[in-house]
């Protein structure tokens, strides 16, 4: 049997806009049919942050219940991973969502960095913030996703944050199988090579799954290498608006779909949404439109 691989496409983010990207979605319905585009190219988990009709981010609950009605209609069996994060939202805004839909999986932000983009070209910062995560924060999100029932998407831009796991292990608030997404590539993380890739993964405790997140023109080498080392890989307008050969994404699912490509071309298939409850032990839980 061909080992299965988990492709998870992240399809809008809070950042990129219809002046980058044409396709970005910004009303429940559009990212929605992204999804639906998505999971036909073989994603089986969606993330998703929202946004307001213009394209601001929306961080409301009802916004969020449209989205999940819109895409429980087209994607009956997709995991739902919801974004828990932001820079200047008070922290119960940032996980309310979480409580009112309790959905398959949220993203917790597991440490603090600084979060910027840089441009050689024009010798200028761009989103220059602090991302602040600290323990009591990280413990509040985490127990707040225990109470719904969802399970904890550690984001790791450092190996610092992987590490950052522990205290939560020995509490007994961070409970196995582990979820972790190795970010790479973020200007204040970890710099995006395979070799790094493979240290990063090397600190991850037993019984972790694991998938890598490129941010920009690393996202194809990353994926490659991760899906070599027997990893999982996440794509989506989120993270790279682009192809492999350059040309600008027409969609989310055109993304989901090289993926699947390059997973097929090592001897792999991308896991459908049933093999990844599966394999991420979410089998047994309900789906949340059910």
């Amino acid at each position: 049997m061909n080992h299965k691989t988990i492709i998870t496409a992240a399809l809008t983010g809070v950042l990129t806009t219809r002046q980058q990207s044409p396709a970005i979605p910004y009303t429940p319905d559009e990212i929605a049919e992204e999804a639906r585009r998505s999971v036909d190219a073989g994603a089986s988990i969606v993330h998703i942050h929202a946004r307001q009709d213009d394209g601001r981010p929306a961080y409301d609950v009802e916004t969020y219940a449209r989205i999940h009605q819109a895409v429980r209609a087209l994607c009956p069996h997709v995991i739902i991973n919801y974004s828990t994060g932001a820079i200047g939202i008070d922290r119960e805004t940032r996980i309310h969502h979480i409580r009112a839909l309790r959905p398959d999986m949220a993203a917790l932000n597991m440490g603090s960095m600084n979060y910027a983009i840089y441009s050689p070209k024009t010798k200028q910062f761009y989103h220059d913030h602090v991302f602040a995560n600290p323990f009591a924060d990280i413990r509040f999100y985490l127990e707040a996703m225990n109470e719904a029932g969802t399970r904890p998407e550690m984001e790791c831009f450092d190996t610092g944050h992987i590490r950052n796991a522990e205290p939560l292990i020995d509490l007994g608030i961070l409970r196995p199988p582990y979820q972790f997404s190795l970010v790479m590539g973020v200007l204040g993380g970890i710099p995006a090579s395979a070799k790094n890739l493979a240290h990063q993964v090397d600190q991850l405790p037993p019984d972790s799954h694991w998938q890598v997140i490129g941010i920009g023109r690393c996202q194809w080498r990353l994926a490659a290498a991760a899906v070599s080392m027997g990893g999982n890989v996440r794509v989506g307008l989120e993270d790279h608006l682009y192809l492999p050969d350059g040309r600008l994404a027409q969609s989310n699912g055109e993304l989901a779909a090289k993926a699947a490509q390059l997973v097929r071309l090592v001897g792999g298939e991308p896991a459908t949404p049933a093999e990844a409850r599966q394999i991420l032990g979410l089998a047994g839980r309900r789906v949340e439109h059910e």
